[in-house]
């Protein structure tokens, strides 16, 4: 630092709080500073900035497994939201029969400022114990006085899903469930039944899957079997199965059954037929999680949780029922 300071001709300070992004530095005497800093092939020492600051600028991220969509597509969001402030990323996966206690652990043995932790993970969370002064943000969570939470609005994106499908005109809609212990399927499952109930709508027997297509395909294939002719699933992964399993029954999507999904995946428009399904904007989900883990890091307080919105995008997987044509 002090090499770039003597070549840009400002102090070491001025040099400090252009690394630190500080605002208290002109643009002209910043734009000095980092062509100095690129001249002399600077970059900040990340043990060196920790020993001075007690901060490693690294958030853990605790997550069940990666293999899902879901949870891939916020590893991607959680990554990018802290790169955009100056954070690196410390990924610890658990086991279905890992302690979530010892990957707190291991976090906070590599100095992380604090962690968020993803999706099917958070139940173990509910009931581990957190080490202290590691701050926690966790995505879709219930209530928890401990930490903070950020989570999709599962119930009405479920209860748009059955809506849209009842005010199609079908009689009742099954539903396609993702596992159980998991606070997104658990959550969209209860609004699939509530909605059910609330509209006078015979409930079908649930039939569960584990987010993967192989399990849409199987409860598929009892779909056809029972007659269904409008099914809502917990993921897009199990509406591509179900869709398989339908056309390998002789069963047209949506001329017969209709389909809707959860997520709205970047492939979902491309399925045949392009899949109705409700969309989880998983890059404000990451954005709000990190910054929420920021603010706490930074000494912030914050006494509440926060719900992202979805939104339902129709395509041809439903149509207007017209049963007098079946």
């Amino acid at each position: 630092m002090a090499d770039v300071a003597q070549h840009a001709g400002v102090s070491g300070q001025t040099v400090s709080r252009v690394v630190n992004n500080s605002p208290r530095v002109d643009p002209a005497t910043r734009a000095r500073v980092e062509q100095a800093m690129a001249t002399l092939g600077y970059r900040p020492h990340r043990a060196a900035r920790a020993l001075r600051t007690g901060r490693t600028h690294t958030i853990g991220l605790v997550v069940s497994t990666l293999a899902t969509v879901g949870n891939s597509r916020m590893l991607q969001a959680v990554a990018d939201a802290a790169a955009s402030r100056g954070f690196a990323l410390t990924v610890v996966t658990l086991g279905y029969s890992d302690d979530i206690s010892l990957a707190f652990e291991r976090l906070v043995e590599q100095g992380v400022d604090g962690a968020i932790v993803l999706n099917e993970a958070t139940a173990a969370a509910r009931g581990a114990r957190i080490p202290l002064g590691l701050r926690l943000v966790v995505v879709d969570s219930l209530p928890d006085d401990r930490f903070v939470s950020v989570q999709t609005d599962h119930a009405g994106g479920a209860r748009s899903a059955v809506e849209h499908l009842l005010q199609l005109g079908y009689e009742t809609v099954w539903h396609v469930a993702g596992p159980r212990g998991s606070f997104a399927a658990e959550q969209r499952e209860n609004a699939w039944r509530e909605t059910l109930a609330s509209a006078g709508a015979r409930v079908p027997q649930v039939l569960r899957g584990d987010w993967s297509a192989a399990s849409g395909a199987a409860a598929g294939v009892q779909l056809a079997e029972s007659g269904a002719t409008a099914a809502f699933c917990a993921n897009d992964q199990m509406a591509l199965g179900v869709l398989r399993a339908l056309a390998e029954a002789g069963r047209r999507v949506p001329d017969e059954v209709a389909v809707v999904g959860f997520d709205d995946v970047d492939d979902a428009a491309q399925y045949r037929p392009p899949l109705t399904t409700v969309r989880q904007d998983f890059d404000v989900l990451g954005e709000r999680a990190v910054a929420m883990l920021v603010h706490a890091i930074d000494g912030g307080e914050s006494d509440h949780d926060e719900r992202v919105a979805t939104t339902l995008v129709v395509r041809q997987s439903t149509r207007v029922v017209d049963y007098d044509a079946r």
